[in-house]
């Protein structure tokens, strides 16, 4: 077993908070995720999380023109400058405070970015390395309350900000004698977007309150002249000022907009604004605000999102409306349009919303929703393909793990769910709530076709399926009992009662028809499905049980207790085979409200989920901390710690807290300023800065509610406050060699592929195994050749072979050569692998999980070109177009050669999935 995992992606979570950017090519849309960014592939349906991270929830993120570069800044103002190429963060800088904006200009040489009052701008990272990658040009002062947004005209000379103030100030990038700043007034609330014209210095400005006002230069950006070094006789005055400054601690030229020269104004003539029109947006009540806006220069769309969920798309300047719509009952909170103008993308914070809004044809491109409360609850299928979640929000959604997309979601609960699991075929999912019913939904049809209940009403707080699939058990946590149920009838069979406390987990053993329980009674209780129900075993525990779980094979029982406690039971003889004392290793940390230190706070945390690796030499342990454990079962050692999240914007991430938030009167961070009027909460007084003290408002705490290994052994995932973790097995950065010695070299492995000696060759680059020789050598051996090949093998390597094929046939284009080798190995070598079929488990269902997939991309491709292939036949009848009998039979030949080809990958997948399940 090799710990070598690494963060893979971020399902469960879509948009938090902050500006969504679209990709150069506008394919692909760039979401922050709390303190990660995500990737959404719009043409391939797919979806990435890079591997970097901030400390805090980002704000805003910066796209270079090109789209090889982001600025990611969080909420104190850390600024990441990444590559979104390789994916890699090349420099790190701090802003000392919160950074409302940041823009690129288009030809890619500056970037501003707006924190209180002030505009800074800097040169933008070139292509060779720097020491330093952000250097500031300038400083611009002028607005008197915080900046809340940026644009810049098309030529990179100018740039606009907008104010909280009321207000909005154009500046130039240069030293233009006829502009260094304009202050336009206009508005009656805060700037929520201000847009120039394209090729123009043109404005439109929108405020909060839905107003639109139009402005016209009259100057045009060709008219802009620079300003001579000779002809600026107040530097000494700007570098005095300058020097005053504390927040220009940086080196760069300081312009502010209080301080302009008199003496200019005879010589060229300034840059002058008029107002030429005002609009107002329909209002539809006192909380629909306009909260986003965004306007695409080339076709003169604007779109404004309002607090009601509403987004308007009007055609400027003639202000038309094109139309309006309402994507959701929460607030807009982000707006973008890629750069051809067809797609715009809403962001949604409340509700963790991510639209893409294709306005022509008025159809959804992309549309995903996260769990908006925590996660409780996660399950694999048994192929790995898919996993199933539930949340506080009362929804079970199912996730693609290839795409990392969801593609369902069952609301039929009306409470929290608080546990999940796939029957053993895969395509039924069950889920238990604290509504007081488990369900039953089909994947094939999508819907709810079983309803379980209890005679009385309870809550129920666990849940197990047994390997049939038939049988139905969940544990109450209010009337300490276990309900079973017929998942053919629906029919509840049998209350089991004999615990003294709530039902905390239960499991049935995968071999037998065993369940399973732990309550905090202090008991584990082995029930026979088979012998009237009846208790076969009662285990005696030192404290509460909080879960349990069963090794893939059945032979072991592990149990999670709340001293910090993990045992480890034979359910045969029922004795205590060993234990592992995890309370230090999950080294929980100092909740703001806490008054005791964490040292202290450790002594009542405990382990409260439970995972087997799938070849069961391991087990995954995670509770309430920062800390997933992965222990090793023989040897009851700590293997590795996870560090599942960097995130302080959660609570209990800090092991101290930290001492220059503490005052008199306490910690301010427990000063509850309620919530902003950036939330759309209406401000009842006027002059108070902050919204209803008696709304919600609190901080989530780092928390890991489920663990599970995916069948396949190559992942596991985690359901926590962030989100829904998957890590995967990262096999690039392990050298691991197996019976190794001194002739066992790149060099001797391809001195036997030239002297054609295929089998050797294969031994050695396994002996080696390294990742790239193994692919070069097998991909080597001549296809006729492979049955030789794999008839000569010894025993030792087949496992490891098929494991490697299994592997390459997810990702290679080679798909019909991987098949034929996973083919001759299982019909060569089954009987033998049969034997080991417990250590193989996790290989054959990976080796499955690739066939299915390749299996139905293929059997769309074919149906698509033969449904295309049909409509060119029809369309050519239609039009009356005599083809000579040549092409016809062509044609007709073409038609068979693809049903063929049809044909053989069906039987090849079926031979494979038939010697898959036979072992199996």
């Amino acid at each position: 077993m090799k710990f070598a995992y690494r963060f893979s992606n971020l399902l469960g979570a879509v948009y938090r908070q902050g500006n969504l950017n679209f990709s150069k090519d506008g394919n692909a849309v760039i979401s922050p995720v709390g303190n990660r960014i995500s990737v959404f592939d719009l043409k391939n349906n797919t979806s990435e999380t890079l591997p970097v991270s901030t400390t805090k929830n980002i704000t805003c993120v910066g796209l270079s023109p090109d789209g090889s570069l982001a600025v990611v800044v969080d909420e104190d103002g850390a600024a990441l400058l990444v590559s979104l190429v390789t994916r890699a963060v090349l420099h790190h800088f701090h802003f000392h405070k919160p950074v409302s904006s940041i823009r690129f200009s288009p030809d890619g040489r500056k970037f501003v970015a707006t924190k209180e009052n002030v505009a800074l701008m800097y040169h933008a990272p070139g292509k060779q390395r720097e020491f330093n990658a952000f250097v500031l040009d300038k400083s611009y002062y002028g607005p008197y309350d915080e900046t809340t947004c940026i644009d810049w005209t098309d030529d990179s000379k100018c740039f606009v900000v907008g104010s909280k103030d009321m207000s909005t100030w154009v500046f130039g990038a240069e030293r233009w004698a006829n502009l260094i700043y304009y202050s336009l007034g206009g508005h009656k609330d805060l700037i929520v977007g201000c847009f120039f014209e394209k090729d123009s210095l043109d404005l439109y400005t929108v405020s909060q309150d839905g107003t639109l006002c139009v402005w016209e230069s009259d100057t045009e950006l060709d008219g802009l002249v620079l300003r001579k070094t000779q002809d600026s006789p107040d530097t000494s005055t700007e570098g005095k000022e300058e020097e005053e400054d504390t927040l220009a601690e940086e080196e760069g030229e300081v312009i502010r907009g209080k301080s302009d020269n008199p003496k200019d104004k005879g010589q060229t003539k300034n840059v002058r604004y008029k107002q030429i029109s005002k609009h107002f947006f329909n209002k539809e009540g006192d909380f629909n605000n306009l909260t986003a806006a965004a306007f695409h220069k080339p076709s003169h769309i604007l779109v404004t999102g309002f607090a009601s969920g509403m987004f308007h798309l009007h055609e400027l300047p003639e202000f038309n409306l094109v139309h309006s719509l309402s994507i959701s009952d929460q607030r807009i909170a982000s707006v973008s349009i890629n750069d051809s103008g067809d797609w715009i993308a809403f962001g949604c914070s409340r509700m963790g919303q991510l639209l893409v809004w294709e306005w022509q044809s008025e159809s959804y491109v992309f549309k995903q929703q996260g769990h908006f409360n925590n996660m409780a609850a996660l399950a694999y299928s048994p192929d790995g393909q898919h996993i199933a979640t539930g949340g506080d929000d009362g929804k079970v959604k199912v996730w693609n793990t290839n795409t990392g997309l969801c593609f369902v979601t069952f609301t039929e609960h009306s409470s929290s769910v608080t546990n999940v699991t796939f029957t053993s075929s895969g395509f039924v999912i069950v889920s238990a709530s604290l509504d007081g019913t488990v369900r039953a939904f089909d994947l094939h049809r999508y819907r709810n076709f079983r309803t379980f209940t209890s005679p009385r009403p309870a809550q129920f707080s666990s849940l197990a399926v047994d390997a049939s699939g038939e049988l139905v058990s969940a544990g109450a946590q209010d009337s300490f009992e276990i309900f079973l149920w017929s998942m053919q009838t629906g029919r509840l069979l049998e209350v089991l009662g004999g615990h003294e406390g709530p039902v905390s987990c239960l499991c049935f053993s995968p071999v037998q028809s065993i369940l399973a329980s732990v309550s905090w009674d202090r008991t584990v209780r082995l029930w026979d499905m088979l012998d009237s129900w009846q208790v076969k075993e009662t285990l005696p525990l030192t404290s509460d049980g909080l879960s349990v779980t069963y090794r893939p094979d059945g032979q072991e029982l592990a149990v999670a207790t709340l001293n910090g406690e993990v045992a480890f039971w034979n359910p045969h003889t029922a004795t205590q085979t060993g234990s592992v004392a995890g309370r230090h290793d999950l080294q929980t940390g100092r909740k703001e409200a806490d008054k005791i230190t964490a040292k202290q706070l450790a002594k009542g945390k405990s382990f409260t989920s439970l995972c087997y690796s799938a070849d069961g030499e391991s087990i995954l342990a995670g509770g309430q901390s920062k800390f997933v454990c992965i222990y090793n079962v023989k040897e009851q050692m700590l293997m590795k710690k996870f560090e599942i999240s960097c995130n302080l914007s959660f609570d209990a991430m800090e092991e101290f807290l930290d001492r220059r938030k503490m005052t008199e009167f306490g910690s301010l961070a427990l000063v509850d300023e309620g919530a902003g009027d950036g939330d759309g909460v209406n401000i009842s007084l006027p002059g108070v800065r902050r919204g209803d003290m008696s709304s919600r408002h609190f901080k989530p705490e780092i928390r890991v509610s489920s663990l599970r290994f995916s069948p396949t052994g190559r992942s596991w995932a985690a359901t926590t406050t962030e989100g829904l973790l998957v890590y995967s097995l990262d096999g690039s950065l392990v050298f691991d060699p197996y019976d190794l010695d001194l002739d066992v070299t790149p060099a001797s492995i391809r001195k036997q592929l030239r002297l054609q000696e295929w089998a050797s060759a294969i031994v050695l680059a396994f002996r080696l195994n390294e990742k790239a020789l193994k692919q070069e050598v097998l991909e080597k051996v001549p296809h006729e050749q492979i049955p030789v090949v794999c008839g000569s093998l010894p025993d030792v390597y087949v496992e490891k072979l098929l494991g490697f094929v299994a592997t390459c046939l997810e990702k290679s284009s080679h798909m019909q050569f991987y098949m034929t080798w996973a083919q001759n190995l299982l019909m060569l070598h089954g009987q033998k692998l049969k034997n080991r079929s417990g250590s193989l488990m996790p290989t054959l269902q990976a080796l499955q999980k690739s066939l299915q997939r390749h299996f139905e991309n293929m059997s769309k491709l074919c149906d698509f070109n033969m449904y295309n292939i049909r409509y060119a036949v029809a369309l050519s009848k239609q039009r009356g177009v005599k083809r000579p009998a040549g092409e016809e039979e062509d044609e007709e030949e073409e038609e068979e050669e693809e049903q063929e080809d049809e044909g053989l990958s069906e039987e090849m997948s079926e031979v494979s999935f038939q010697e898959a399940e036979t072992m199996l």
